[in-house]
Parts: C-alpha cells; sequence; structure tokens
C-alpha cells in the first residue's frame, strides 16, 4: 500500500548508506516509480534523463570500483540508479510533440511553433549549454524519484561521488551524447535514520 501522507514523504526521507540486502524490488514495480519520477518538469518537456538501473550482481561489480567511497550502497541496495542527460534529447522532440498532438494535449500549430522556435537553439547550443540543461532537468527527475520511492516504502540514497568520466562507457553508453548526473540507491533501510541538521529560512533568503 502506498504512502499517500505528504507530510512523512517530504519530512522523513532519509538518506540511508547501508540496506536490506533481502529486498529486491520487482522490475514492474521500478518501471512504475521511474514512471511517476518522470512527471518532473524539463525544459520544453525534452525529458533528457534517461536511467540505467544496476540490479544484478555482475552489474553491480562492474559498478563498485567506480563509485568511490560509496560500495556501502551499491552492495546492499536492492538497486543503483544511474541516472544520465541526453545531450541529443532534441532529437525526440518530434516523437514527444507528436504523441502530445495525438493525445490532444496540443494543438498541431503548436508542435509546429516548438519545432520552429526551440529545435534550432537546441540543436545549435553550446555543449556547456547543454550539459547544464540536462543536469537540472535530470536532477528534477532525481528528486522526484526518492520522494516517489518513500511513497512506495522505500529509501533512497542520492549519489555523486563517482568516476564521472568513466561510468557511461562502463554501462554500455556513449560517453559524448550521455552524461552522468547522479546515482540513487535504492532499498529498504537497515537501520533508523538520524535527523540532519537545516540552516534556517532567513539564513538563506533574501527579498528584494
Amino acid at each position: 500500500m502506498k504512502n499517500n501522507d505528504f507530510k512523512d514523504i517530504i519530512f522523513n526521507r532519509k538518506s540511508i548508506k547501508v540496506f536490506d540486502e533481502n529486498v529486491k524490488i520487482p522490475r514492474e514495480e521500478m518501471l512504475e516509480m521511474i514512471d511517476e519520477a518522470v512527471k518532473a518538469p524539463s525544459s520544453v518537456n525534452l525529458q533528457p534523463w534517461r536511467f540505467v538501473v544496476v540490479e544484478s550482481q555482475e552489474g553491480k561489480d562492474l559498478l563498485r570500483p567506480l563509485i568511490r567511497f560509496n560500495t556501502r550502497q551499491n552492495d546492499t541496495s536492492s538497486a543503483m540508479i544511474v541516472i544520465f542527460g541526453d545531450m541529443k534529447c532534441y532529437e525526440k522532440a518530434e516523437d514527444i510533440y507528436s504523441r502530445a498532438v495525438e493525445q490532444q494535449l496540443m494543438p498541431e500549430s503548436v508542435k509546429n511553433q516548438l519545432m520552429e522556435l526551440f529545435m534550432p537553439r537546441y540543436e545549435n547550443a553550446p555543449q556547456q549549454v547543454m550539459n547544464d540543461i540536462v543536469k537540472i532537468d535530470s536532477s528534477l527527475a532525481a528528486m522526484q524519484l526518492m520522494l516517489v520511492a518513500r511513497a512506495h516504502g522505500y529509501d533512497t540514497n542520492p549519489i555523486g561521488g563517482f568516476e564521472d568520466d568513466l561510468i557511461a562507457e562502463a554501462l554500455g553508453m556513449d560517453k559524448e551524447q550521455y552524461v552522468p548526473v547522479l546515482i540513487v540507491a535504492i532499498g529498504k533501510a537497515a537501520y533508523e535514520a538520524h535527523p540532519s541538521m537545516r540552516l534556517k529560512a532567513e539564513e538563506i533568503t533574501r527579498f528584494h
């Protein structure tokens, strides 16, 4: 049964370093969670996030030397979800917008405007600009995935410490097209996580 308590999901999510090794998430539920996570927003709805779910022992053995100080999460989690940003996400624009038209979510005229206005900009964008776009968008999906996971009764740990220049090729991805953004370890916590300190809003906020 899913947890629909919004406050519990938001305020009681914790980063877990060690998971119950006996808990394995079924692929059907993993896909369901990813489907829910990708309701996150993205620039002109290009959805640049791509997921590699590392769940097999062989996959985890491949990942272990690339994740620095995060081997506990790798070894005990149900899966390590490696999130990439697709630098050529604009190549799916025609498909995305056409499906939106078919589902009556936008008129054909809007689709044509989007293609004419934005696609040349994306196709000709400097590499750093595209890198920033896909990383921001994919990070939104990653955060949503962690909240969705808690709603499904699982725990997570976002991991940024890994060999970002090696991980794409190790997982069979084109490193020029797919930039690694984050790894989300997912499973059932093996311990009760302690609260962590946060700065107060007035310390980090300015009003103009």
